[in-house]
């Protein structure tokens, strides 16, 4: 069990608005690479970790991250208490079958309590968008991102909307360019392809017919390197390389023929095809990265070719206007009114790579949060609300509960508070004197009382602002019952003996 407690400590620094300094983990392979990040998925996918119970752990947050995109560290904190609160039951001969029993009571109880509270604006489209902003800017606030709060929470909103309802983050590219200030982002409703348009090619296109390709264009010459060609004079080499010439000025041709005045490939393009798409006035560009492809294929609603010869089999993009545009010092090729409507681009600015990175991640929890609730849009208060609503319900059960299962339930309140305590802490608050008086306006009805770290006090969290999505709390909390469940139920660690080697003749 210590390691586990070690673990849940070290994860629970991460917690609230005033969360402690970032980690900064280096890495042991070659090239020692640096990552600054306090996002709770990011350390514990990182950690070298051997004990079991703990890579029990590390599977819920990385669950977590996957399925909502936040709440990782809070998952990570509260299976962490759960397990504490058991132990404590195990050492007083409660067996643990009674104790996930009551566990399970508490966890339905708990949740039974929030859906009584969640508050729904779907139909008002001006509160709906006001509930977004506040979910943004409170799933920012423990981030690197957090003097910057309403600005990157404006743009996740924006480009969210844009999506109408999908949970597909596909179409929204994030670019990173050192430069400038974190201030200085902005979103682009278009696409931007990270790379240059090349000399002698046309710098803009209106009406853009795109064929998206991943083929070699490469080929007009001789490869001598690797190539075992056996001539008897120099004039045969040259009749060879002019049969490449001749096979790529057919294939180029065969290319031209779709119709189109834009070509993208996924591999390079040698002078000669570009110089005869430059002559055909088409815009060539070689080496795309393959999640650019992909995503500007998506976006412009083509489809990746590799073959030819059937043009009206393949499928183009098409989208209004392509022109070069320079961030910074840098030229990128930026595509808009493309197909898909919802697409758009997130250029993130800022002093160096590891800032980018860790703001990167940031924005990527506060985009999948934003997408999960337009598509589940109920909402909750924040700041140690929810587990404090939770943790009176559960009292209450407990009260009411015959048998050993009241002790479990008990614990099971108690580990909710955990995480308003850690919230306190965190914000250098007394957690003791601030969580009595939480408790105490709890037992009022209908109290929206939860941590000011601003302040240091209780304060009213609907007047402050501090909302969060329903549904991380409900990922958090069945998952976090159900990890420490699955903990309790082992009574037995058996290492495997290693794989013997079979004898080789």
């Amino acid at each position: 069990m210590p390691s586990e407690r070690i673990f849940k400590d070290e994860a629970s620094e991460e917690k609230g608005e005033r969360a402690r300094m970032d980690k900064i983990l280096q890495s042991t392979g070659r090239g020692r690479k640096v990552t600054v990040t306090n996002d709770g998925a990011t350390i514990l996918k990182s950690l070298q970790i051997d004990n079991p119970a703990a890579k029990v752990l590390i599977d819920i947050s990385k669950a977590q991250d996957d399925e909502v995109g936040d709440g990782t560290t809070s998952v990570v904190v509260l299976a962490g208490e759960l397990l504490r609160e058991a132990e404590k039951l195990v050492a007083m001969k409660i067996h643990p079958m009674t104790i996930i029993a009551g566990y399970r009571m508490a966890a339905e109880c708990a949740l039974k309590a929030l859906l009584k509270r969640v508050v729904d604006n779907k139909e008002d489209a001006e509160k709906f968008r006001s509930d977004l902003m506040k979910i943004a800017m409170t799933t920012l606030s423990s981030k690197i991102l957090s003097q910057d709060k309403d600005h990157f929470a404006k743009l996740a909103v924006d480009a969210v909307m844009r999506l109408k309802g999908s949970t597909n983050l596909e179409s929204i590219q994030i670019i990173k360019k050192p430069g400038g200030s974190l201030m200085d982002s902005f979103l682009d409703e278009g696409f931007i392809l990270d790379k240059k348009i090349g000399i002698g090619q046309p710098k803009r296109i209106e009406n853009a017919k795109i064929l998206v390709a991943n083929t070699a264009m490469d080929t007009d010459k001789v490869k001598i390197y690797g190539a075992r060609v056996r001539v008897d004079s120099m004039a045969k080499v040259a009749e060879i390389e002019a049969a490449e010439k001749d096979k790529m000025r057919e294939k180029v041709n065969k290319i031209i023929a779709h119709g189109i005045n834009c070509f993208i490939n996924r591999q390079l393009i040698y002078n000669f095809p570009e110089e005869l798409f430059a002559d055909a006035g088409i815009l060539a560009i070689e080496h795309a990265d393959f999640d650019g492809i992909e995503r500007l294929a998506l976006v412009t609603g083509g489809e990746i070719a590799s073959t030819f010869d059937n043009p009206e089999s393949v499928k183009l993009g098409h989208c209004k206007l392509i022109e070069e545009i320079m961030i910074g010092e840098d030229k990128l090729i930026h595509f808009s009114g493309v197909e898909m409507g919802q697409a758009c681009t997130i250029v993130l600015r800022g002093a160096s790579d590891h800032l980018l990175d860790e703001a990167e991640r940031s924005l990527h929890d506060a985009l999948c949060v934003l997408s999960q609730t337009v598509n589940d849009s109920r909402v909750l208060l924040g700041g140690g609300w929810p587990e404090m609503v939770m943790a009176r319900e559960v009292d209450d059960l407990a009260r009411k509960t015959p048998g050993k299962k009241s002790h479990a339930i008990e614990a099971f309140s108690r580990a909710l508070q955990a995480i308003p305590t850690i919230i306190a802490d965190n914000a250098g608050l007394d957690s003791a004197d601030l969580i009595s008086q939480l408790r105490a306006e709890h037992h009022k009805e209908e109290s929206n009382a939860g941590i000011d770290v601003i302040t240091g006090q209780v304060g009213d969290m609907a007047e402050l602002g501090i909302s969060e999505a329903f549904k991380v709390k409900q990922a958090v909390l069945l998952s976090a019952t159900e990890a420490a469940e699955m903990i309790l139920r082992v009574d037995e660690i058996i290492t495997c003996a290693p794989r013997k080697r079979e004898d080789r003749m």
